[in-house]
């Protein structure tokens, strides 16, 4: 997906709920073939239909002190529920992590130009009124519709931006283990180099994850795992990192720890003017940091990404930041929505407030026009007169209404007897006029959609998102 694909058809999304389909129908699907399924028997000591008496409060504890099972895991948050199931399997419960502080970065989410401009063309082509808020809670639901901008809070600390991805990172050290998990190719060329196999009987391995860090008691134990530790989670205390090694006896991961054990990992150095051989990857952290660190990764004070950037970002940090902004603007978006009508100005937009509560985002601002004292065609006099006079109208209704061919008056001949007054009377009643041919219908309603052009592009008529026609009153 590019960063810059956005896509709102503001005609469809504000239609009535009727006209975009049947919600109904959609959500009663959910329950279809619920009455299908077979009814339980009941169980002993249990009548008909009815459960037996206390089984709730046996099963649920009693709600009204809060005593029992459920209401013990209600006061301390679900962590009892882990303690009696460690107790039961004769483990000690595992420790929680708790989440690393956010970074003291500012999030700043702004409406990205080309959907700005997005919006504004279909504005400007329907000519209809849109609530304001709903646009920018449909902008920000897709990331095309925003940008994110980070700005490091106090002056002496920074951003750090990978020059390979520009990726933004809270943290320095994270930036640089960013660089050798994912491009270490760029600078050193691993090779595997077969060595003595480990001797000695073994029988337990200890596994984390998808590593296998070997026995116990074998000699590099510790000094993997403290490494695992630094290039994996640097930020988690190394006591409740290490809670998470399994120990198992599994003959086939023993096999495959020992065949791991026939090679050694080493790293030879590119873009040095000298060959260089490491043989830890400690070593090549040290390495990296003294001759690439200073070109790859860059102090910024202000980083901006796109919507759909920064919610892939690889820092867990701003990533987490950037969510919970968010979500706050999701619920409140009167920061966004503020921007938002700044940049809508700027296509010659205006704003105003349908019955003063609701901001409203169209191509003129309301008038009311007064048919005394304004001198407008009989067209336009009988558009804003209907609309005055009848609610919740729309395109449809006013056309039915006025959009009827003037009658087509009849031709008299001037050398007609004008004595025969007698046949005159006897005569029958003239029959009424034909009915008017399609071409005649469509010239008279294009008659009247010009005349309501100009009165919704002069604000005198109001025609909002919904379809809803209104003339434009004192009041606004």
């Amino acid at each position: 997906m590019s960063d810059h694909d956005f896509s709102l058809d503001l005609e469809k999304l504000f239609q009535p709920a009727w006209a975009q389909g049947s919600i109904e129908q959609d959500l009663l699907k959910k329950f279809a073939g619920r009455d299908d399924r077979p009814e339980r028997p009941p169980r002993d000591g249990e009548r008909h239909g009815q459960r037996p008496r206390g089984a709730d409060r046996e099963r649920h504890g009693d709600r009204r002190g809060g005593r029992g099972p459920q209401g013990d895991r209600r006061r301390d948050g679900g962590r009892g529920r882990d303690r009696d199931r460690a107790q039961r399997h004769g483990q000690r419960p595992e420790p929680r992590e708790e989440p690393a502080p956010l970074p003291d970065v500012a999030v700043e989410l702004q409406p990205a130009a080309p959907s700005v401009e997005h919006i504004a063309r279909q504005i400007i082509q329907t000519s209809r009124a849109y609530p304001l808020f709903n646009i920018a809670q449909l902008m920000l639901d897709q990331p095309g519709g925003y940008t994110v901008r980070l700005t490091a809070k106090k002056s002496h600390q920074s951003l750090f931006l990978c020059a390979l991805d520009d990726t933004p990172w809270a943290r320095e050290n994270e930036a640089v283990l960013h660089v050798l998990r994912n491009h270490l190719a760029t600078f050193y060329q691993v090779e595997r180099v077969p060595v003595e196999p480990p001797k000695g009987v073994y029988t337990f391995v200890a596994q984390l994850g998808d590593v296998l860090l070997g026995p116990p008691n074998y000699h590099d134990y510790q000094t993997k795992l403290h490494a695992l530790h630094a290039e994996r989670s640097p930020q988690t205390p190394f006591e409740l990192f290490k809670s998470r090694v399994k120990i198992t006896k599994d003959e086939a991961l023993l096999n495959q720890w020992r065949e791991e054990q026939s090679f050694k990992t080493e790293y030879v150095c590119l873009n040095v003017p000298e060959p260089l051989r490491l043989t830890t990857f400690d070593e090549v952290n040290r390495h990296f940091r003294e001759t690439h660190k200073e070109h790859i990764i860059k102090r910024a004070d202000t980083v901006t990404v796109s919507g759909p950037a920064s919610r892939r970002l690889p820092c867990p940090g701003l990533q987490r930041l950037i969510r919970r902004d968010w979500e706050q603007l999701r619920r409140h978006p009167l920061p966004f929505a503020t921007k938002l009508s700044q940049q809508l100005a700027k296509h010659n937009l205006q704003f105003f407030k349908a019955d003063k509560v609701i901001t409203h985002v169209n191509v003129a601002r309301p008038k009311y026009l007064d048919l005394a004292a304004a001198p407008v065609s009989d067209g336009i006099r009988r558009v804003v007169e209907y609309l005055r006079a009848t609610k919740k109208s729309n395109r449809r209704k006013l056309l039915a209404a006025l959009a009827v061919p003037a009658p087509v008056p009849a031709v008299v001949d001037p050398l007609a007897a004008v004595g025969e007054v007698s046949a005159t009377l006897e005569a029958p009643a003239p029959s009424p006029s034909a009915p008017p041919t399609p071409a005649e219908l469509e010239q008279a309603q294009q008659v009247i959609l010009a005349d309501l052009h100009w009165l919704v592009h002069q604000g005198y008529v109001i025609e909002y998102a919904t379809g809803r026609l209104e003339s434009a009153g004192k009041q606004l």
